[in-house]
């Protein structure tokens, strides 16, 4: 697994306190603790789904362990870019790994998050590095995949019990 430099005596920077909580949504491992990184409004986007909102990203996150026998980061590189004061942009370069119904897929993926005073307001992971289709890239195209992910949003989001965290 990839490592992001040790700032010895330095301030934390915001991925260094966003990463553990990301590695975890994507291992199947989530707490409702690492909800906790996300502003209440905050988006997560990825080619299957369209979440809003803080319950509905929990939903996508928890919908992990139900689909996949295991999921994870295995290896990283991070780029951090201070947008203006307190708004951050962090690129996670990534490789993520899946096993479902005894077969293994890797995915080459970039995961984009967006922040304002060190909360996610925007998640958005690009599967095989392409962006994200939508309404603003291809007015027709990209307004049909909005509706159909937002429609798998809605479908997972019952499924899960619209946010609810899983009773340990």
């Amino acid at each position: 697994m990839a490592k992001v430099a040790v700032n010895e005596g330095l301030p934390k920077t915001v991925s260094d306190t966003l990463l553990p909580h990301i590695l975890n949504l994507y291992a199947s491992r989530a707490t409702p603790q690492d909800f906790e990184i996300y502003a209440p409004h905050a988006t997560f986007e990825d080619p299957l789904m369209q979440a809003q909102g803080v319950k509905e990203i929990k939903s996508a996150f928890y919908s992990l362990a139900k689909v996949f026998k295991e999921s994870k980061i295995v290896d990283y590189n991070i780029e951090e870019n201070v947008v203006s004061p307190g708004q951050t942009e962090i690129v996670i370069d990534n490789k993520q790994y899946y096993k479902i119904w005894g077969k293994e897929i890797n995915v080459i993926s970039l995961i984009k998050l967006y922040t304002e005073d060190g909360k996610i307001v925007r998640h958005e992971d690009w599967w095989d590095k392409k962006p994200l289709s939508n309404k603003e890239t291809s007015p027709f195209v990209g307004r049909i995949n909005e509706l159909r992910k937002r429609a798998s949003m809605f479908i997972t989001h019952a499924f899960m019990g619209f946010g609810k965290d899983p009773t340990v």
